[in-house]
């Protein structure tokens, strides 16, 4: 059941919205939590932050004096701006209503659970199917977000345990500046306090909840761009263009950095850091070899010999079974009032405007379980108008799974976002951006009156940078960017477009297409009926029912390297040199993480951690269950040494096998 503080929030509200205004000496006798306080002073102080709560969640609450006598305070709802929040078209509702469900909000804090709710107090109707082919997009939640986003929008600094790459967790005191998504993770740039200078910090290594920690006093620059602090850390004076030689249809990333057809054999790099590079280039060393600059390209055959080589044979697992389990961060979010608030409102307000709705429709509208709306509207039924008697109480039902909700005028009324909430959804909607397609107008036109609503909170420091597109791709330079999104990744998102809007079992609705997989040479061809995109992080997939595989698959959409005609016949991929790493790997994966591979650790959520020191540095044990090979085998390469496998003794061998080849082209 609801808490006493949101009955009586849900309590003030009606006896408020329900007249032209109430005097406060009368609200507080009709109020019963109010009228039976300990004393006067108790009463206040509740009235006070109930007061802020209501104000908080959206609705203009307004005070007003008597002109006669100034000892008379009276209270109302502003009705005249009761419909000051977001002008919204019903294309622009229905992607914002899929970017709210990019977020996990169980996990991810009070700003992404109000959201939802919020945007089904506007009272508008989602375009079907518009909603369907809108992308689902998937943003990292945590419950350390909402605290940062706000610290940012009020100037606050936080202090929090922070876990880095080097050792057991310490507190840290910083003032935050920007909070923003790169490459699908949260990171927190500020001024750290102790340290006296700028700092990056990803919020996934967080590990308790932020608290304030006083107002900001270092002034915030006036431009941040996140994806260029964090190129930086890569940045080296060691600089060049490399040249490369890969398999065609292969090294995709690095084809579109460099503006490469996608049969080019040969292609050059722009400049950039050796740092960088070497890390690219790791990734995707099963397809291609380095041929310039050549002591680059002696370090790459180093690094690749020194990976075979320890992997060769059986791993030592003493030092892992001497190692210290890592307790799990349990950050705990309890729920607050006005997160319950919003969402009870949100169901009068959502019911009210459709005279009845079904209860699974709501459910699934709101994203909770029929248990939990079925709670709420026991809450509704006993709250109400308390100035006039019971008879004025909110009337609900939801017998046959039908639900009706009467007599709750006040509570039919849009709320409005918070600086904090937009910047939510802003990320929701940067999540779906990528693979948007021809909704991409829409995209923008929804982010641009967001954007007027976090720039618009007046008295107020500068908002947090808004998550764009450019914050959750790898960091590239504006012309890297276009050769990305150049011809091919148009017209394939176009051709998906178009068959998720024909008609199911037309031919419109099938696509025949070139597709390079990342766990085996060559490619195939396959003809598939697309079902709907995802996006995961920076990264968007199509699932489509696939009549090569007879069954539904998922396909990376940038691996889509071509569309062909109708009637090319189907072919799988021509057997080559390299090996072939399909599926996933059998039971548990031990790794030891140097601190430059504790992302490996993450990345694929691994289910335990064990910490020990060795040789007076520290070192990470990590398990990971069922992972996927290929993205194993090269998260591995792409650390240079930093992570090693130490069981099973299947997947060392074929890390020896893929180093080792590409230890030999390079040494060549």
């Amino acid at each position: 059941m609801a808490s006493k503080s949101v009955e009586r929030l849900l309590n003030v509200i009606m006896t408020i919205g329900s007249r032209r205004r109430i005097d406060r000496a009368k609200l507080f006798r009709v109020i019963p939590d109010y009228a039976d306080a300990v004393s006067d002073q108790a009463a206040e102080r509740m009235f006070e932050r109930d007061k802020a709560s209501i104000i908080e969640l959206g609705l203009p609450l307004v005070a007003e004096r008597d002109l006669l006598d100034e000892n008379t305070v009276y209270y109302r709802i502003d009705a005249a701006r009761s419909g000051a929040v977001l002008e919204l078209t019903t294309e622009e509702y229905t992607v914002l209503l899929a970017a709210s469900r990019a977020w996990d909000t169980a996990a991810a804090g009070g700003a992404a659970r109000r959201v939802r709710a919020k945007l089904l107090s506007l009272g508008h109707d989602a375009d079907p199917d518009l909603l369907r082919r809108t992308p689902r997009g998937a943003v990292e939640s945590l419950p350390v977000l909402t605290p940062l986003l706000q610290a940012v929008v009020s100037g606050n600094g936080v202090r929090f345990m922070y876990r880095g790459t080097h050792g057991a967790p310490s507190e840290r005191r910083v003032e935050p500046w920007v909070v923003g998504v790169h490459d699908g993770h949260w990171y927190l740039h500020g001024w750290d306090r102790d340290r006296e200078a700028p700092r990056v910090f990803r919020a996934s290594r967080i590990e308790s909840f932020p608290a304030e920690a006083g107002s900001a006093d270092q002034p915030r620059p006036e431009q941040i761009d996140l994806t260029e602090v964090l190129e930086r850390m890569l940045d080296s004076d060691d600089r060049d263009s490399a040249v490369l030689r890969a398999a065609p249809f292969k090294a995709l990333s690095l084809r579109d950095r460099a503006g490469a057809s996608l049969e080019a054999q040969t292609f050059r790099l722009p400049d950039l850091p050796r740092p960088a590079v070497r890390r690219l280039l790791l990734s995707d060393i099963r397809w291609l070899e380095l041929l310039e600059p050549t002591g680059w390209r002696e370090e790459l055959a180093e690094v690749l010999t020194t990976i075979a080589a320890m992997h060769e044979g059986e791993a030592d697992l003493s030092s892992r079974d001497r190692a210290e389990t890592r307790p799990r961060a349990r950050i705990r979010v309890t729920p607050q009032s006005g997160d319950h608030l919003s969402r009870l409102i949100s169901v009068a307000s959502y019911v009210m405007s459709r005279d009845e709705v079904q209860l699974a429709e709501l459910s699934e509208a709101l994203g909770v379980s029929e248990k939990q709306l079925i709670s709420d509207l026991q809450v509704l039924f006993v709250c109400g108008d308390m100035g006039t008697g019971w008879e004025d109480l909110i009337e609900a039902e939801w017998e046959h799974g039908t639900v009706r909700v009467r007599n709750a005028e006040p509570l039919r009324r849009a709320l409005n976002l918070s600086s904090v909430e937009s910047t939510a959804l802003l990320a929701g909607l940067a999540a779906l951006e990528p693979a948007a397609g021809q909704a991409a107008d829409v995209v923008e036109s929804a982010r641009t009156k967001l954007l007027a609503v976090v720039e618009g909170t007046a008295e107020r420091p500068e908002p947090p940078a808004a998550p764009t597109r450019t914050e959750i791709t790898a960091a590239t330079t504006a012309d890297e960017r276009a050769a990305r999104t150049a011809d091919r990744a148009e017209q394939v998102l176009t051709a998906v477009h178009a068959a998720l809007r024909a008609e199911p079992g037309s031919a419109e609705a099938r696509l025949t297409i070139r597709y390079s997989s990342v766990d085996r040479p060559g490619t195939s061809v396959r003809r598939i009926r697309p079902l709907r995109i995802e996006t995961v992080g920076a990264r968007s997939y199509l699932l489509a029912h696939c009549e090569l595989a007879e069954g539904e698959r998922r396909f990376r959409l940038d691996r889509i390297v071509e569309l062909l005609p109708a009637g090319t016949s189907m072919s799988r991929p021509e057997p080559g040199d390299q090996p072939v790493l399909a599926g996933r790997v059998e039971g548990e994966v031990w790794l030891r993480l140097a601190p430059a591979a504790h992302w490996i650790a993450e990345s694929f959520d691994a289910v335990e951690l064990r910490d020990a020191v060795e040789d007076g540095a520290g070192a990470t044990y990590a398990r990971l269950v069922h992972p996927v090979l290929a993205p194993m085998v090269d998260a591995v390469l792409e650390s240079a040494g930093a992570a090693e496998v130490l069981t099973p003794e299947t997947l060392r061998n074929t890390i020896v096998t893929v180093a080792h080849g590409g230890a030999v082209r390079h040494a060549q």
